[in-house]
Parts: structure tokens; C-alpha cells; sequence
């Protein structure tokens, strides 16, 4: 049996919600973590081991575009959706980057390639249920 238009609409619109919600909060947990360590206090570098300056910074800044981006989808703005290509684009740049930063042996932590796995991944994936459900194209 088709589900109907409304059931449809309802289903768009709760998974709008969902990626917008989870860029938000991402968003957020970045600047909080990435915040600590670059305007903490040295307990927070110290716990982060060897981080890479550029991933961090790079990942701090980013947040504030997370949350630009989830707003804008969750008020169903067309731009959000290219905001979020930008946003997936980039950490794959950056990933690629700090791929080139390991193959030259520097020092770098496990954690931050499950992280950028992440958010490669998330954003990748927010970009496509975007751009599915705001552009109307599968």
C-alpha cells in the first residue's frame, strides 16, 4: 500500500527535523570541545595529547557553520543545502589533509580519525537527506 501524500509530508518533515536537529548539536559540541582546548586552560591540551592545530581549528570554526547550516534547513532554506555540500566538501579536504599530515609521521591522535570519520560521514549524509528533501531531488 503507497502512503499517502500527508503521511509522506509528515515522514519529510520529521526527517528534516532529525538532520537539522543533529547539526545544531553538533555544532555545538564541537565549539564546546574545540573551544576548550584552544581558549582552556592547559589541562584541556593535555587531555587532547597531540592534536593537530589545523584539524582543531579547522573543526572549532566549522561548528559555527554547523549551526548556520541546521537552522537553515530546519526553516527549509535552499542555501543550506549548498552550506552543507561546503561543509561535507571541506572536512574531506581537511581529512585528506590530515591523511597527509600522518603518511609525513607526525604526530596526530587515534581519536581524531574516528572524529573526522564522523563528521565526514554525518555531513555527507546531512548533505544528501538535504538536498533530497529540500530540493526535491532524489
Amino acid at each position: 500500500m503507497e502512503p499517502t501524500r500527508q503521511n509522506r509530508n509528515l515522514e519529510n518533515r520529521t526527517m528534516i527535523w532529525i538532520i537539522a536537529a543533529v547539526a545544531v548539536l553538533f555544532g555545538i559540541m564541537t565549539i564546546k570541545s574545540g573551544g576548550q582546548v584552544l581558549f582552556g586552560d592547559e589541562s584541556y591540551r593535555v587531555a587532547a595529547g597531540d592534536y593537530v592545530p589545523f584539524v582543531l581549528g579547522f573543526n572549532f570554526s566549522a561548528g559555527f557553520l554547523y549551526i548556520m547550516a541546521g537552522t537553515g534547513i530546519a526553516l527549509l532554506k535552499q542555501w543550506s543545502v549548498w552550506l552543507s555540500l561546503l561543509i561535507a566538501g571541506s572536512t574531506l579536504l581537511v581529512f585528506a589533509l590530515f591523511g597527509f599530515h600522518i603518511y609525513t609521521d607526525a604526530a596526530y591522535e587515534i581519536r581524531t580519525v574516528a572524529a573526522m570519520t564522523l563528521r565526514s560521514t554525518v555531513w555527507v549524509v546531512i548533505f544528501a537527506v538535504a538536498y533530497r528533501q529540500l530540493l526535491g531531488r532524489s
